[in-house]
């Protein structure tokens, strides 16, 4: 066990630890992306883009904006942004304030989308995660992952390609 230590391995009560870390990880967005599928017919990620959108003043975010709520590259936003657009879910318009800047803009049915796929969303995420903890597993849960976030920030590893926000509910 030393040489695995030594190689810089992991073991013991560190590999367990993120060993479950990892497998929630990779499993829970597999689960949210099937419910939504199954649902609406849209991924995660692109209901965290209407989801944004539909959370800001006047549903209008810029794209590089809305990139960080999505914690996307423009790029792949850009691509999400497109199918949504096919839908007749958002529109894209130049920023009136900055002409090099692309506003995306949540319709009234991209809207009518989020109201419609929310309790079901919703309804998985409490069965997945909020329905097995307690009361303090969930303020630690919050700690823990704020740490987790703080240090990734702290690191820059989130930046590689992304232009990273943390989501601030509107105050509306």
């Amino acid at each position: 066990m030393e040489d695995a230590v030594a190689a810089g391995e992991l073991e013991g009560e560190e590999l367990e630890t993120w060993a479950a870390l990892a497998t929630v990880l990779e499993w829970l967005p597999v689960a949210l992306d099937a419910q939504l599928q199954a649902d609406a017919g849209i991924t995660h990620f692109e209901y965290g883009v209407l989801y944004a959108l539909a959370q800001a003043s006047e549903g209008t975010l810029r794209m590089s904006v809305l990139a960080g709520y999505a914690n996307g590259t423009l790029s792949r936003l850009s691509r999400a942004v497109t199918r949504l657009e096919r839908r007749g879910w958002v529109r894209r318009a130049p920023d009136p304030a900055d002409g090099r800047a692309t506003l995306a803009i949540l319709t009234e049915e991209g809207r009518e989308m989020v109201r419609m796929a929310t309790p079901g969303h919703v309804d998985t995420v409490r069965r997945l995660v909020l329905d097995r903890l307690s009361r303090s597993q969930a303020r630690q849960l919050r700690a823990i992952t704020g740490r987790l976030t703080q240090g990734i920030e702290e690191d820059g590893a989130h930046e590689a390609g992304v232009v990273a926000r943390r989501w601030e509910p509107s105050a509306d």
